[in-house]
């Protein structure tokens, strides 16, 4: 059974998710670090994170507009800002969350592939660890795979268009097996319900936040959580 989130501090081994919108999450850790995914001006956190990543250099994606308090700014696509040539590569630890990203391609094919155009992140936290696939366009390889290692949450766009198709995003989730499943970049609910029609058991919740741990972290399941 997953533990409802609450205004408390969490406890050692759990971490809070709460999802903003579209594609951003906010994450906090027993220590209080926090970090958003896709930050990108629109799906505001009700706070300043230390850490925001970025994964595709598109306007719902990420943002120049960036609060100064934020410690950490990791931009997931090849050339970005302060990376220099070649795909983007982090690797941060700020208190007990550490960040890493593994380079993927956006399109994949043609003359508009752009080679390295997006990142998955990897979140470490309290034992877990979550992945955000981003902006993903195609199945993964045994090293993308490698560089990920095991992925107890993963954090999935089901959009079918934009990103994967839904069937082969099916294969990618089946190449990572993770435990639980969270649909995000849906665009509506007609998309979302033919996602989860492809999916054993799902679990629909009423609030947007979710505290995880390992202890309580089920086996082969879906959570939606309202907010895109």
């Amino acid at each position: 059974r997953l533990i409802p989130a609450a205004a408390t501090d969490l406890m050692p081994g759990q971490v809070e998710l709460t999802f903003l919108g579209h594609a951003s999450f906010l994450f906090r850790s027993p220590e209080g670090a926090t970090a958003v995914t896709d930050y990108n001006g629109v799906h505001r956190p009700p706070l300043v994170p230390d850490i925001v990543t970025m994964n595709n250099a598109h306007h719902t994606h990420f943002t120049d507009m960036i609060d100064p308090g934020v410690k950490h700014v990791l931009r997931g696509w090849a050339d970005a800002a302060g990376q220099g040539p070649g795909p983007a590569r982090h690797d941060v630890t700020y208190r007990d969350i550490r960040v890493w990203n593994i380079p993927t391609n956006v399109r994949d094919w043609g003359d508009n592939a752009r080679i390295g155009g997006n990142s998955i992140f990897v979140f470490e936290v309290s034992g877990l660890c979550i992945a955000h696939l981003g902006h993903l366009h195609h199945r993964l390889t045994d090293e993308h795979l490698a560089y990920m290692g095991i992925i107890d949450v993963l954090l999935v766009p089901v959009d079918g268009g934009y990103t994967l198709a839904q069937p082969l995003m099916m294969e990618v989730i089946r190449q990572i097996r993770p435990s639980v499943v969270i649909p995000m970049h849906y665009f509506g609910m007609g998309t979302l319900e033919r996602f989860l029609t492809m999916l054993s058991e799902v679990e629909a919740r009423a609030s947007p936040e979710i505290v995880l741990s390992r202890a309580t972290l089920p086996h082969r399941r879906a959570i939606v959580l309202p907010g895109d």
